[in-house]
């Protein structure tokens, strides 16, 4: 994984966690980082179970394994439905979070290896979907960036936005048009002390999203 974006710490929690506990899915950034855009790093594992409603003794599972391969592993929230661990090994930290999801995949998962160990990894699309639900939710500009490197690689964004509601039944190409129009990116972008080229790029990628979610939204007459 010369390209990788992964840390070396990442990508040995998921060498180790392979096939157990068997179901998992890498998602999110760690998904984009490592094996997808590789546009940026990220400084958590998003492991997800699609179709179940609660963890019950993953995470125990989880944690035992880690730990029994040399890995120190903190508790930092837990509920019926979302653990997020915090894995230390030596003076590396990595989040690692895993969620119950009980929305079904759009597309099935496909199988990734690293160093000889597979395990399941969300399609571009997949995560194009959800990145466009979060998008909205959290409003964060490194959203805003994922979608548009998922664009830039290919990403269908008519498709994604149809099936956005799969995932989220409140959501409609009207609210994104009309919440994303309202993120304030200007703000964002000094916050975040963006380069001025990549600053101007977000916002045209942001208007153009808004024109064509509102062409999606009003049917023509």
């Amino acid at each position: 994984m010369a390209d990788s974006r992964l840390t070396l710490l990442q990508q040995r929690v998921l060498r180790e966690l392979a096939g157990n506990p068997s179901g998992w899915t890498l998602t999110g950034g760690g998904a984009l980082a490592g094996f997808h855009t590789r546009h940026r790093t990220t400084r958590d594992l998003d492991l997800f179970w699609h179709g179940r409603s609660e963890l019950g003794t993953l995470p125990a599972e989880v944690k035992a394994r880690l730990e029994a391969s040399g890995f120190t592993v903190a508790t930092s929230r837990t509920s019926p439905h979302f653990t997020r661990y915090l894995v230390r090994l030596g003076e590396e930290q990595v989040e690692l979070d895993l969620v119950a999801d009980p929305v079904r995949a759009i597309e099935e998962p496909r199988e990734c290896e690293l160093d000889g160990r597979t395990f399941l990894v969300d399609t571009a699309h997949e995560i194009l979907v959800n990145k466009l639900n979060t998008l909205i939710q959290r409003m964060e500009l490194r959203d805003l960036v994922d979608v548009g490197a998922l664009l830039a690689r290919g990403g269908d964004f008519d498709r994604a936005l149809v099936e956005a509601p799969r995932k989220d039944a409140g959501f409609s190409a009207l609210t994104f048009a009309w919440l994303l129009r309202e993120l304030p990116i200007v703000a964002m972008v000094r916050a975040e002390d963006v380069p001025t080229g990549e600053a101007e790029a977000l916002l045209e990628l942001r208007d153009r999203l808004v024109l064509r979610a509102t062409q999606m939204a009003t049917p023509e007459t």
